[in-house]
């Protein structure tokens, strides 16, 4: 008996602190040795239950090099219960804006308003009279420049000076502005105070357009509530100018050019945010937070690239009711060991971990190559049942990620971008780019019509450059009137409709249009009695 009672202690002490399960979920072996003798009484009785039954489901855990510690899941498991309500409205001009927008230039001026129209000429105006001192350009004058340029970008021809040529040219730039007199204007266009310039810059590298950018930027944000799905990317505005801040990167189809970070709403590709990128913010968590700063607390979720995303960056966005779905660099110090490892000879499998209500999700969509995705919207992963067995994280991200760079693709089709050494110019070319997609995609909200973008920036053109040609019209009647109708004895002008001749002589013009008239090209009048004629 007493050896019986040694060999049931040892039972209990091997219950007690073995884990029955080992790491990879298969039981560990309690038989005792054959060497031990057990009575009949205990070989009948019923086995001890494993704990593993008793214990709640977790994982076992793994500290990453900074500290964090990580639970190993399984997958289609509740991981952590999300206190969020999500953002359930969808993406709608905003109540002030939705009651006043009806037309196309409407909804351009709540983008570039015309506050923003007035800095531009009155710094425009003080640069040219440096060189002329009568030189001068009107609020409508402006906006027919800004009209020449969306059509510009619509047309799409080999150089902005084809846009006047006789074979090439276009009919309605030519009937807006002159070719030098849109050159003259590009001279001189500015957008600050170029006495003052030096002592802002110290301060502020994008002094040279600050102000209209702000307010420019400011006009998105309020103008238009996004949905629940914002994407923040980045943007890489192609130009050579010579600028300080100038951005190079590999991976776009242009290297060089002005970098933004935008954000954007996925669903309707409307540009909710945008912040140039002058190389003097180290830290890239920072810029998340203050693109999301207007839409913080509502619920929204953001997807962010591995450039991005990280766990405190996570933390931060949840903790102001924010969730952040975005992919991990295996190099992140964040993420535990097991996740960096590449799942050589098992193609497809997924390995979930927790921690503090963030998901990782660890998916191997080919031999040799693993996808790290971090979600704080997710707080159960399922795999699909295709063959390649997606996690729903994949999936999601696959369909969020592409906000920015499908609104990137939408500018650039119709850009107004051209050829200048002067880097607030190439600022500007972007602003009007964004400016007229925010506006097309404002328009189409606001009437409910369905429009081509493309005939949208035509009519938008027509009614920006509405006025200026209005006024060109009447300013040449004007003169006209103030000329003689007939020629001086013996003096002759060639005629200006050339119906009926090639380069006949008139004296005389017409009593509408005011044009020299020869007498072939004339219109007859039938002879009438004074009754008929009354």
């Amino acid at each position: 008996m007493q050896r019986l009672s040694s060999t049931q202690q040892a039972l209990d002490l091997i219950l007690n602190q073995v884990n029955p399960c080992d790491s990879e979920g298969e039981d560990i072996d309690l038989q005792p040795d054959s060497d031990s003798e057990v009575s009949s009484d205990e070989e009948t009785s019923s086995p001890p239950r494993k704990r593993s039954h008793l214990e709640t489901h977790t994982g076992p855990t793994e500290k990453a090099k900074d500290g964090t510690v990580w639970r190993k899941e399984q997958v289609r498991r509740p991981l952590h219960h999300s206190t969020i309500q999500p953002y359930t409205a969808e993406g709608e001009p905003t109540a002030l804006v939705r009651g006043t927008v009806s037309r196309r230039l409407q909804c351009f001026l709540c983008f570039i308003n015309l506050g923003m129209l007035q800095t531009i000429q009155k710094w425009t105006v003080q640069h040219g009279q440096k060189q002329h001192y009568s030189w001068s350009m009107d609020l409508p004058e402006l906006m027919a420049f800004i009209a020449i340029l969306l059509l510009q970008g619509v047309i799409k021809l080999p150089s902005p000076r084809d846009a006047w040529s006789a074979t090439l040219g276009h009919p309605l730039i030519n009937g807006i502005m002159a070719q030098n007199r849109f050159q003259d204007i590009m001279q001189h266009l500015r957008f600050d105070n170029m006495n003052t310039r030096s002592e802002r810059v110290k301060t502020d590298r994008f002094a040279a357009i600050s102000d209209v950018w702000k307010s420019f930027v400011a006009n998105c944000i309020s103008s238009y509530t996004p949905g629940r799905y914002i994407t923040i990317d980045q943007q890489l505005f192609p130009t050579k100018t010579r600028c300080s801040f100038l951005a190079y990167s590999a991976t776009k189809p242009d290297k060089f050019g002005i970098k933004f970070w935008v954000a954007c709403d996925l669903k309707s590709k409307y540009v909710c945010n945008v912040i140039p990128d002058l190389g003097d913010d180290p830290s890239r968590p920072n810029v998340v937070m203050k693109l999301m700063e207007p839409f913080m607390n509502k619920g929204r979720t953001v997807t962010t690239d591995s450039f991005f995303t990280s766990l405190s960056l996570a933390q931060q966005l949840l903790s102001q009711k924010t969730t952040l779905l975005g992919t991990v660099s295996k190099v992140c110090q964040e993420l535990p060991e097991s996740a960096k490892q590449n799942l050589d000879r098992h193609e497809f499998r997924t390995k979930v971990f927790s921690t503090s209500g963030t998901t990782l999700t660890v998916y191997a969509p080919k031999r040799k190559k693993t996808l790290c995705i971090l979600s704080t919207m997710h707080s159960v992963v399922e795999t699909g049942e295709t063959r390649k067995k997606k996690p729903n994280t994949v999936n999601d991200y696959s369909r969020m990620k592409g906000g920015v760079d499908a609104m990137d693709q939408m500018v650039r089709e119709y850009t107004v971008r051209s050829g200048t050494r002067r880097w607030p110019v190439a600022v500007f070319y972007n602003m009007v780019d964004i400016a007229a997609l925010n506006a097309h995609i404002l328009y189409e909200a606001c009437t409910g019509v369905k429009e081509r973008r493309i005939d949208f920036l035509m009519e938008l053109a027509s009614e920006l450059a509405h006025s200026h040609v209005e006024a060109q019209k009447a300013s040449v009647k004007t003169r006209l009137r103030q000329q003689p109708t007939t020629l001086e004895p013996g003096k002759r002008a060639k005629c200006q409709v050339k119906k009926k001749c090639n380069s006949n002589h008139a004296t005389m013009r017409c009593a509408d249009c005011y044009r020299y008239t020869c007498g072939r090209c004339k219109e007859k009048v039938v002879w009438k009695c004074r009754d008929c004629a009354v």
